[in-house]
């Protein structure tokens, strides 16, 4: 941080750059699922330029290829929301900053919450978070865990969720855990936190490559494997059986059917997966049907039912926490709208009494969930029960400040922001449609 910027209401962003990124992972099936079978991983990226030039806010949204354009426009239509306001000015009132680009008059029609805009809010969010973490020279997950329970919850927006949890309540299960913050930071630090691995899953993968897959994961020291599924219970079956032959009955087993099934159609699909004991079937249904994950959570027990990813709102976790629709939350870091809303999920999810599973993978994914599962351990939850984190392993080199795993483990982020900032080679290189690669396509 400049001398000359040490007052927040000082620093004051002067401009919003766009670029719509993306990589052409398509061609090697990554990330191909039962619904996405040709996605291109990819991003709305975000800079926040501000009138100190060495600090930046850097923000992203994943998304999976065509559309990514949509949300650019949606970010430059929220630009004049932001553009001459101080980074003072918008942590001071964090809550109001959120409802204004949320609750926008005209832009809140083609939400609210929820959709494009909601993606671009996160984008947006999250560039500031990454601000703010550089401005007080700490990673974020350091500068929420050194946060007044009170103080953070005066960040958050309880609209619509007042319901099941109040402020009150936050900051009561904030507080709860305040004193014996350093002792979890200290294992943090020491020992990283526990991640499952998706990487030998994806449906486009031969029998050799997963068998090949599978066996690297043991050797790095995973313990949950997860596999997709949803598209021929046949094949679902052989794969399975694979899968179980390489990693053995101790190793947590998990599947993934990206939203693939009607609610009848998931109870007797996973009916003829339960003998290979998966821990969780992930998003069963369509993210929207909360009385569909409840019916399917009751009839397929005791495997659990996980989701998240694409859930859009804190009021679609409410509910399914409210129903006891979920075993495991899988919040996205972008899906929701950026920071502060996630914080309200891990919230809620600790007076319920379930775990949180991250979602992540992507482009950025796996840099912002470190941050905020180490923050859920360590203030919200304290504890590791039952919870894992996803990684998969793709793209991370072309971060400045990327992901760091130990075997099986994340480990703590050490460098000031939200370790969102992508080198400037891959971001001509990959801008789409003028970059290298795409213009060789």
């Amino acid at each position: 941080m400049q001398q000359n910027f040490k007052d927040k209401k000082k620093l004051i962003i002067k401009s919003i750059e766009t670029i719509d990124l993306r990589f052409p992972t398509s061609k090697e099936f990554i990330g191909s699922d039962a619904m996405h079978t040709n996605p291109d991983y990819s991003c709305a990226y975000v800079v926040l330029k501000t009138n100190c030039p060495s600090l930046e806010g850097h923000g992203l949204t994943f998304t999976l290829g065509k559309g990514t354009e949509v949300i650019v426009s949606a970010i430059e239509a929220q630009r004049e929301l932001v553009v001459g306001k101080s980074l003072g000015e918008i942590v001071d009132d964090f809550r109001g900053f959120y409802r204004l680009l949320t609750s926008e008059p005209q832009l809140r029609w083609i939400g609210p919450e929820k959709g494009v805009v909601h993606l671009s809010t996160a984008a947006i969010i999250n560039a500031v978070w990454d601000l703010n973490s550089k401005f007080e020279e700490k990673p974020l997950w350091k500068l929420l865990v050194d946060m007044e329970p009170s103080e953070l919850v005066g960040m958050l927006d309880f609209r619509y969720i007042s319901d099941a949890l109040t402020p009150e309540e936050a900051v009561g299960i904030l507080e709860r855990l305040k004193a014996t913050r350093g002792q979890r930071e200290k294992e943090v630090l020491a020992d990283g936190i526990p991640a499952y691995t998706t990487s030998a899953g994806w449906l486009g993968y031969s029998d050799e490559k997963i068998r090949s897959l599978c066996r690297e994961a043991i050797a790095q020291g995973f313990n949950h494997i997860k596999i997709k599924v949803g598209q021929d219970v046949n094949e679902d079956i052989k794969r399975l059986a694979l899968v179980r032959q390489e990693i053995g009955n101790e190793r947590k087993l998990m599947v993934d059917a990206n939203q693939r099934w009607d609610v009848d159609e998931a109870i007797e699909y996973m009916s003829k997966l339960a003998p290979f004991n998966p821990w969780w079937i992930e998003e069963p249904t369509s993210p929207d049907d909360v009385l569909g994950h409840a019916t399917i959570a009751k009839a397929v027990k005791p495997i659990g039912v996980a989701t998240g990813e694409q859930c859009q709102n804190r009021i679609i976790f409410k509910q399914l926490l409210q129903a006891n629709a979920i075993s495991f939350c899988q919040p996205d870091s972008c899906r929701l709208g950026g920071v502060n809303e996630v914080i309200l999920v891990f919230l809620m999810c600790a007076k319920y009494g379930v775990p949180v599973c991250m979602h992540a993978g992507g482009v950025g994914l796996c840099e912002y969930v470190n941050h905020l599962a180490i923050f859920d351990y360590i203030a919200v939850s304290g504890s590791l029960e039952n919870r894992v984190t996803e990684f998969v392993d793709h793209l991370h080199e072309h971060f400045i400040d990327p992901v760091i795993m130990n075997g099986s483990k994340y480990t703590a982020p050490k460098n000031p922001g939200y370790s969102a900032e992508i080198k400037k080679e891959s971001l001509e290189k990959y801008q789409f449609p003028n970059g290298l690669v795409w213009k060789q396509q």
